[in-house]
């Protein structure tokens, strides 16, 4: 399930952040005409997109991250380092709260998590700040914990109850 934090490499980044673009391809979305692309990296180097897929009922609509982590789950592949995200707006967009459950269930709280500006790569706007978590590109690095504070996990479904 969850590992541990594996920071990666500014080599692993760009190519994470290219699958997510390409991912994001694959989308089908007539209805919100809001494209979106990710893209998982497992802990032995492979990677594994997914895109939106939209449905004319709304609720059988899956995110592309969900899309992911279900196509990799399914494969057998359990065990991540990053995920990167990107859209067609020119701003890191984060994940939705249902995908955000998901990715909780099978990644490490420390994870990181690429918030990629649908115009990348460009330089730092103003209101983007190191501190705040912007690295070069416009991509805003984050992890789980961050978009995901006092999560509920797997580990809880092992507490002693009364």
């Amino acid at each position: 399930m969850a590992d541990k934090t594996h920071n990666i490499s500014a080599e692993e980044r760009e190519k994470l952040i290219k699958a997510a673009f390409e991912a994001k391809e694959g989308t089908y979305c007539p209805y919100s005409k809001f494209p979106v692309g990710a893209a998982l990296l497992a802990l032995d180097g492979q990677i594994i997109k997914g895109a939106n897929i939209e449905n004319a009922s709304y609720g059988g609509t899956i995110c592309a991250e969900r899309t992911a982590i279900v196509k990799a789950v399914s494969e057998g592949v359990r065990r991540f380092k990053a995920l990167a995200v990107v859209t067609n707006v020119p701003l890191s967009i984060s994940p939705c709260g249902m995908c955000r459950q998901v990715l909780r269930e099978f990644c490490s709280n420390d994870m990181e998590i690429l918030l990629v500006a649908g115009d990348y790569p460009r330089p730092l706007k103003e209101n983007e700040r190191p501190e705040q978590g912007y690295i070069e590109g416009g991509v805003r690095l984050t992890n789980l914990r961050e978009l995901l504070p006092d999560s509920f996990g797997p580990e809880h479904l092992e507490l002693p109850r009364e």
